[in-house]
């Protein structure tokens, strides 16, 4: 699967203010993994992801035109 622009943000340890990312992810065959700046985020590549490793918790979303990426709640 080509490489994808995504919204990342970190949900574990914070609110809904955590650091966030635009970035090119890959995506596995099965498309439930998503690798992201050396991490390994499982989940249905899209919504509430896991690091495999560490267990923090990760949203995932498109882009969205209107650059209101953040998830609020």
């Amino acid at each position: 699967m080509q490489p994808q622009l995504r919204y990342i943000e970190l949900k574990t340890g914070h609110a809904h203010n955590g650091p966030a990312w635009i970035a090119r992810v890959e995506f596995s065959k099965s498309g439930k993994t998503v690798y992201f700046n050396g991490k390994a985020l499982k989940g249905n590549a899209h919504g509430l992801c896991s690091d495999i490793e560490t267990r923090e918790i990760y949203w995932i979303s498109g882009l969205k035109k209107n650059a209101s990426n953040r998830h609020m709640f």
